[in-house]
């Protein structure tokens, strides 16, 4: 594996940053998608299973995208998204079950990653500034991961709110790459 030169850095450079309004659309349609998830009714199935189907679609669509502008690891992206996209087709062919599996995997997820941030900030207690911040963290974590695996509806609203705030997460992230890659001084190899 040989190091970029100047120029590959410097042409890597100024594609991606002549590209810049590609990262504000998928940033606007991410906001677009959080809004239209945060307002879905979760008391329909069907439409969550829908919804999460085209979101994991546009995901893997994200993916492909990428891959031009990131300098390695372009065979992730492409496997992150024939996979999003694989998956998103089969939520999208049986929604019921799709809403079932992702509510009871977002209830066990929270368990399990508030019983590991609980154990971690115990156990490296003298190694974290903020170790009481992260305990109280995976406490509440927990908490919510069992409350919401104790009811199915409560499992909808988790992941309605889970999935809205990840979507509008992830467009305000990718908007501010957008604005720091067009005012981004790409300069000449020669002028660095």
């Amino acid at each position: 594996m040989s190091a970029l030169t100047d120029n590959e850095t410097f042409e890597a450079e100024r594609q991606i940053s002549t590209r810049w309004w590609l990262f504000l659309i998928t940033g606007i349609a991410w906001v677009l998608i959080a809004f239209m998830v945060l307002a879905v009714d979760p008391s329909t199935p069907a439409m969550i299973g829908y919804l999460a189907g085209f979101v994991l679609i546009v995901a893997g669509l994200n993916e492909f995208m990428a891959v031009p502008f990131v300098p390695a690891w372009k065979w992730l992206h492409v496997v992150l998204g024939v996979m999003f996209v694989a998956v998103g087709i089969m939520a999208l062919l049986d929604p019921f079950q799709t809403f079932g599996i992702l509510a009871l995997l977002i209830g066990w997820y929270l368990l399990f990653k508030g019983i590991a941030d609980v154990t971690v900030s115990i156990v490296e207690r003298d190694v974290l500034a903020l170790w009481g911040l992260r305990l109280a963290s995976g406490i509440v974590e927990a908490a919510i991961g069992v409350w919401a695996l104790g009811y199915p509806g409560r499992s909808a609203w988790l992941l309605i709110i889970w999935v809205g705030l990840a979507s509008l997460v992830r467009g305000i992230t990718e908007i501010a790459l957008a604005f720091t890659l067009r005012s981004s001084d790409v300069r000449t190899p020669s002028s660095r």
